[in-house]
Protein backbone atom coordinates (compact mmCIF):
# COMPACT_ATOMS: atom_id res chain seq x y z
CA UNK A 1 0.00 0.00 0.00
CA UNK A 2 3.16 2.41 0.35
CA UNK A 3 2.19 2.77 -3.64
CA UNK A 4 -0.59 4.66 -2.77
CA UNK A 5 1.37 7.49 -0.43
CA UNK A 6 2.19 10.86 -2.33
CA UNK A 7 0.25 10.13 -5.03
CA UNK A 8 -2.41 12.77 -3.98
CA UNK A 9 -1.88 15.66 -1.51
CA UNK A 10 -4.79 18.11 -0.63
CA UNK A 11 -3.80 20.95 1.00
CA UNK A 12 -0.13 19.28 2.12
CA UNK A 13 -2.26 16.56 3.69
CA UNK A 14 -1.53 12.80 2.05
CA UNK A 15 -4.80 11.40 1.66
CA UNK A 16 -3.79 8.22 2.03
CA UNK A 17 -1.72 8.42 5.15
CA UNK A 18 -4.16 10.77 7.24
CA UNK A 19 -7.51 9.46 5.71
CA UNK A 20 -6.70 5.89 3.90
CA UNK A 21 -8.77 7.35 1.08
CA UNK A 22 -7.38 7.14 -2.82
CA UNK A 23 -8.42 7.97 -6.58
CA UNK A 24 -10.38 4.45 -7.83
CA UNK A 25 -12.12 3.43 -11.04
CA UNK A 26 -15.67 2.59 -11.84
CA UNK A 27 -14.22 -0.77 -12.70
CA UNK A 28 -10.81 -2.37 -13.56
CA UNK A 29 -9.31 -0.21 -16.20
CA UNK A 30 -11.64 2.60 -16.27
CA UNK A 31 -10.21 6.49 -16.42
CA UNK A 32 -13.11 8.78 -15.24
CA UNK A 33 -10.64 10.20 -13.04
CA UNK A 34 -8.27 10.96 -15.97
CA UNK A 35 -11.14 11.70 -18.09
CA UNK A 36 -12.26 14.67 -15.60
CA UNK A 37 -8.93 15.95 -15.04
CA UNK A 38 -7.61 15.90 -18.49
CA UNK A 39 -11.09 17.45 -19.67
CA UNK A 40 -10.06 21.05 -20.79
CA UNK A 41 -12.89 23.92 -20.10
CA UNK A 42 -15.45 25.69 -22.29
CA UNK A 43 -14.47 28.94 -23.40
CA UNK A 44 -16.11 31.65 -22.26
CA UNK A 45 -18.55 33.39 -25.45
CA UNK A 46 -17.65 35.88 -27.34
CA UNK A 47 -19.84 39.35 -27.82
CA UNK A 48 -20.14 40.32 -31.00
CA UNK A 49 -22.40 43.63 -31.72
CA UNK A 50 -25.21 42.45 -34.40
CA UNK A 51 -25.97 45.90 -36.49
CA UNK A 52 -28.83 46.03 -38.64
CA UNK A 53 -27.33 47.99 -41.80
CA UNK A 54 -24.15 45.34 -41.65
CA UNK A 55 -23.66 41.44 -42.55
CA UNK A 56 -23.63 39.04 -40.20
CA UNK A 57 -22.06 39.93 -36.64
CA UNK A 58 -18.97 42.16 -35.63
CA UNK A 59 -16.25 40.08 -33.31
CA UNK A 60 -13.46 42.30 -31.92
CA UNK A 61 -10.27 42.01 -33.85
CA UNK A 62 -8.45 40.37 -30.60
CA UNK A 63 -10.80 37.72 -29.30
CA UNK A 64 -9.03 37.13 -26.22
CA UNK A 65 -9.76 33.69 -25.54
CA UNK A 66 -10.57 32.59 -21.88
CA UNK A 67 -12.18 29.64 -19.93
CA UNK A 68 -15.34 29.14 -17.89
CA UNK A 69 -14.88 27.19 -14.30
CA UNK A 70 -15.29 24.08 -14.60
CA UNK A 71 -16.41 20.75 -12.38
CA UNK A 72 -14.24 18.03 -12.05
CA UNK A 73 -15.68 14.75 -10.30
CA UNK A 74 -13.37 12.74 -8.62
CA UNK A 75 -13.73 8.89 -8.03
CA UNK A 76 -12.71 7.75 -4.25
CA UNK A 77 -12.21 4.61 -2.54
CA UNK A 78 -11.69 4.67 1.65
CA UNK A 79 -10.04 1.89 3.02
CA UNK A 80 -10.09 1.14 7.18
CA UNK A 81 -8.82 -2.14 8.91
CA UNK A 82 -11.90 -1.84 11.50
CA UNK A 83 -15.75 -0.29 11.12
CA UNK A 84 -14.66 2.18 13.90
CA UNK A 85 -11.58 3.36 11.94
CA UNK A 86 -13.99 3.67 8.95
CA UNK A 87 -16.73 5.85 10.12
CA UNK A 88 -14.03 8.21 11.79
CA UNK A 89 -11.90 8.78 8.50
CA UNK A 90 -14.99 9.00 6.35
CA UNK A 91 -16.76 11.95 8.41
CA UNK A 92 -13.12 13.38 9.04
CA UNK A 93 -12.21 13.18 5.28
CA UNK A 94 -15.75 14.46 4.23
CA UNK A 95 -14.84 17.57 6.87
CA UNK A 96 -11.77 18.21 5.51
CA UNK A 97 -12.82 18.83 1.75
CA UNK A 98 -15.77 20.48 3.32
CA UNK A 99 -13.40 22.71 5.01
CA UNK A 100 -10.75 23.30 3.17
CA UNK A 101 -8.57 26.27 4.04
CA UNK A 102 -11.04 29.25 4.10
CA UNK A 103 -12.82 26.47 1.63
CA UNK A 104 -10.45 26.21 -0.98
CA UNK A 105 -8.75 22.88 -1.56
CA UNK A 106 -5.10 22.68 -3.66
CA UNK A 107 -5.49 19.02 -4.56
CA UNK A 108 -1.71 18.10 -5.91
CA UNK A 109 -1.93 14.95 -8.33
CA UNK A 110 2.03 14.18 -8.51
CA UNK A 111 1.76 11.50 -11.28
CA UNK A 112 0.30 14.38 -13.39
CA UNK A 113 2.86 17.02 -11.68
CA UNK A 114 -0.50 19.04 -12.04
CA UNK A 115 -1.76 21.24 -8.91
CA UNK A 116 -5.81 22.23 -9.12
CA UNK A 117 -6.80 24.84 -6.98
CA UNK A 118 -10.63 23.57 -6.46
CA UNK A 119 -13.49 23.78 -3.32
CA UNK A 120 -15.88 21.10 -2.45
CA UNK A 121 -19.45 20.84 -4.15
CA UNK A 122 -21.02 17.51 -3.46
CA UNK A 123 -20.42 13.64 -2.83
CA UNK A 124 -22.68 11.21 -4.64
CA UNK A 125 -22.73 7.39 -5.35
CA UNK A 126 -21.73 5.90 -2.25
CA UNK A 127 -21.58 2.46 -2.27
CA UNK A 128 -20.49 0.32 -0.04
CA UNK A 129 -17.83 -2.26 -0.88
CA UNK A 130 -18.18 -4.52 2.56
CA UNK A 131 -20.89 -4.48 5.38
CA UNK A 132 -20.72 -1.76 7.73
CA UNK A 133 -22.52 -3.81 10.74
CA UNK A 134 -19.82 -6.61 10.37
CA UNK A 135 -16.42 -6.28 12.37
CA UNK A 136 -13.09 -6.17 9.82
CA UNK A 137 -11.51 -4.60 7.01
CA UNK A 138 -14.67 -1.86 5.42
CA UNK A 139 -14.05 -0.17 2.51
CA UNK A 140 -16.34 2.26 0.61
CA UNK A 141 -16.08 3.76 -2.61
CA UNK A 142 -18.18 7.51 -3.49
CA UNK A 143 -17.52 10.51 -6.13
CA UNK A 144 -17.14 13.83 -5.06
CA UNK A 145 -17.76 16.92 -7.22
CA UNK A 146 -15.56 19.94 -7.21
CA UNK A 147 -15.82 23.29 -8.72
CA UNK A 148 -12.53 24.65 -10.44
CA UNK A 149 -13.03 28.55 -10.79
CA UNK A 150 -9.82 29.26 -12.87
CA UNK A 151 -9.44 25.84 -14.69
CA UNK A 152 -6.06 24.05 -15.37
CA UNK A 153 -6.97 23.52 -18.89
Amino acid sequence: METLEGLVIINGTDIWKEYGVFLTEEKKGGRENLTAIMMPAKAKTHVGVNIREHDGVKYSADLNPKSEERDVTLHFALFAPTKEQWLSRYRAFISFLKQGEKGWLRVRLSELDLTMTMFYVDSSNFKPLTYLWKEGVQASRFKVKFREPEPSF
